[in-house]
């Protein structure tokens, strides 16, 4: 079966009682139908949280093979509620660009799905929507503002920074001119529009601790310059308040169920490769409240994910993992091995080995961290023995615990053994992470840090644009704050066709973005696009409703 008429198979639980067993009365849920909720913060227990046990899933560098980490994610959840350790799996919300696009939705697949999936992948509870008219709000102040005779702040048209977002993807929107339409258009400028995803709205409500927090970083938003060189922030515009406002649903974490009855907290979407790339603060503390483990994921590989997610967000909400689950798969390593996409399923033994290297170099890469790490092999049908003891055979001899993962095929049953490795990994731990780099380094410094210690390159490279815009960023402050590293999620290195594990390269920098409200810098290797294009065939062409409302094609 396809994984919508798998999901349309299991008849759900009430959400009320999916709540019960974390302990969440009727009364605290905000309900959106039978199935889905929101949840108050109020559930947030500080002393809690810092108990009980927090399981990052990460991957190896992506391929269109397919990796699975939302599949495994839920599948160990599952596996762990099945051998008695109550968890809660928190994951992202999708967006609807690659739903419709070229990825498809991001519920899991199989018998490892969050339910109501059709929901989770389209409108959901709203967040995302939320998000954009926040967005939005700030970019009509903006352009308010510059149209305004008596409370005109001065600013540059030529410097605004801040674009309007859309979560869709539609490649027409990038770069537009603004405000045409005469005097009452307003003052026409090159603009453009952002994926919902990639806007620093996303970033900030996932990096919110509360109500409060997330009116101020709305407030810190740097929008451009006036005509003297001075910063111009949101809060100049008195857009803060406005902003919060738009969002104060959207900042609650969602209930819904895996496909099993066990609870899932969905929650945020930033990308991984402009932004932090996991689920909210909110949403992470929420499920270590309530649950004795939590299962998340980080976006990508573990170079741009769990990279961001241990620098930014554990620092940030001062959390750290007890264990780090690493997915990989044997058609993976195999593509990475110089292996054809359309002969991925045929035994190659020879192909491989020769993509070993990538999964060590993450290997290698996460033990900077200092916490245990647990292979998964996200299993498929075409997987042959002797494909598997090379692969088990290898991780022995880097003395990484591995198990086969079945989550698509068996669900929960089909990884306890996975589950069993990864508890007995997370309650040994007695260690806290180590950031790859000091806040108080400078910003090259922590650039150097990330792209020797994560990536494996030999050194970091600055356009002269690259050069003028750290000065200047540096000028104002911002040198104190985490980086987020944005380059291509399909290679180590900065160039997306060298696979497997690089070696003697460079990353260049080619410019600098300030996301002054989410509170980090993003040095950007490549061009990488925040509002990505539909492919010649999108997802949309197969999707369809049947007269009883039954959705069809969505995946």
């Amino acid at each position: 079966m396809t994984d919508i008429k798998i999901a349309q198979s299991v008849t759900a639980k009430h959400i009320k009682e999916v709540a019960s067993g974390l302990n969440i009365s009727e009364d605290q849920l905000e309900y959106y139908g039978s199935n889905k909720a929101k949840l108050p913060l109020s559930l947030i227990d500080e002393d809690q949280l810092r108990k009980n046990k927090l399981i990052l899933v990460t991957a190896i560098t992506p391929t269109p093979a397919g990796e699975g980490k939302t599949t495994t994610s839920i599948g160990l959840s599952d596996a762990l509620n099945l051998i008695d350790k109550r968890t809660v799996v928190v994951l992202r919300e999708p967006s609807l660009g690659p739903v419709f696009g070229i990825k498809g939705g991001a519920a899991g697949g199989g018998w490892s799905q969050v339910i109501p999936m059709e929901d989770i992948n389209l409108h959901f509870t709203g967040d995302f929507h939320a998000i954009e008219k926040a967005n939005n709000l700030l970019a009509a102040l903006i352009d308010n503002n510059i149209q305004s005779k008596s409370k005109n702040l001065g600013i540059d048209p030529r410097t605004v920074i801040w674009k309007r977002c859309m979560d869709m993807n539609d490649r027409g929107l990038r770069n537009i001119v603004a405000a045409l339409g005469g005097k009452s258009g307003g003052i026409p400028r090159e603009t453009g529009f952002n994926i919902t995803a990639a806007s620093e709205i996303m970033a900030i409500l996932c990096l919110s601790n509360n109500f409060e927090d997330l009116q101020e970083k709305c407030g810190n938003i740097y929008v451009g310059d006036t005509w003297e060189g001075k910063p111009v922030y949101a809060r100049d515009l008195k857009a803060q308040g406005a902003m919060a406002v738009l969002l104060k649903d959207a900042i609650k974490p969602n209930l819904v169920q895996t496909l099993e009855g066990n609870p899932a907290i969905i929650h945020g979407g930033p990308f991984a490769n402009i932004a932090q790339g996991t689920n909210s603060i909110l949403a992470t503390k929420m499920g270590l409240s309530l649950a004795d483990y939590v299962v998340t994921e980080a976006g990508f590989g573990a170079d741009l994910g769990a990279e961001k997610f241990m620098n930014i967000k554990c620092r940030q909400a001062g959390l750290s993992p007890k264990a780090i689950v690493l997915v990989a798969t044997i058609r993976a390593l195999k593509y990475h091995g110089g292996k054809p996409l359309a002969e991925l399923t045929d035994e190659d033994t020879a192909a491989l080995e020769k993509g070993l290297p990538n999964l060590e170099r993450h290997i290698h890469s996460l033990r900077s961290f200092g916490l245990p790490i647990v292979v998964s092999i996200n299993a498929f049908s075409s997987d042959t023995d002797k494909e598997k003891q090379l692969l088990f055979k290898h991780c022995e001899s880097l003395e990484v615990p591995v198990a086969l993962s079945y989550g698509w095929a068996d669900g929960g049953k089909g990884c306890v053994d996975l589950a069993e490795k990864v508890a007995m990994a997370a309650e040994s731990c007695e260690s806290i992470f180590k950031p790859t780099y000091a806040l108080e380094d400078s910003v090259r410094t922590k650039m150097e840090k990330v792209c020797r210690t994560i990536y494996g390159a030999e050194n970091v490279i600055l356009s002269n644009l690259a050069i003028r815009q750290l000065k200047r960023f540096e000028s104002l402050g911002y040198a104190d704050m985490p980086i987020c590293m944005a380059k291509t999620q399909k290679s180590l290195s900065d160039d997306e066709k060298r696979l497997g594990r690089p070696e003697n390269f460079d990353i260049h920098i080619r410019e600098f973005e300030i996301a002054a409200g989410a509170g980090f810098i993003v040095p950007i290797a490549g061009n990488i696009l925040r509002m990505p294009g539909l492919p010649a065939n999108p997802a949309s062409d197969n999707i369809t409703i049947d007269a009883d409302g039954n959705i069809e094609g969505l995946f």
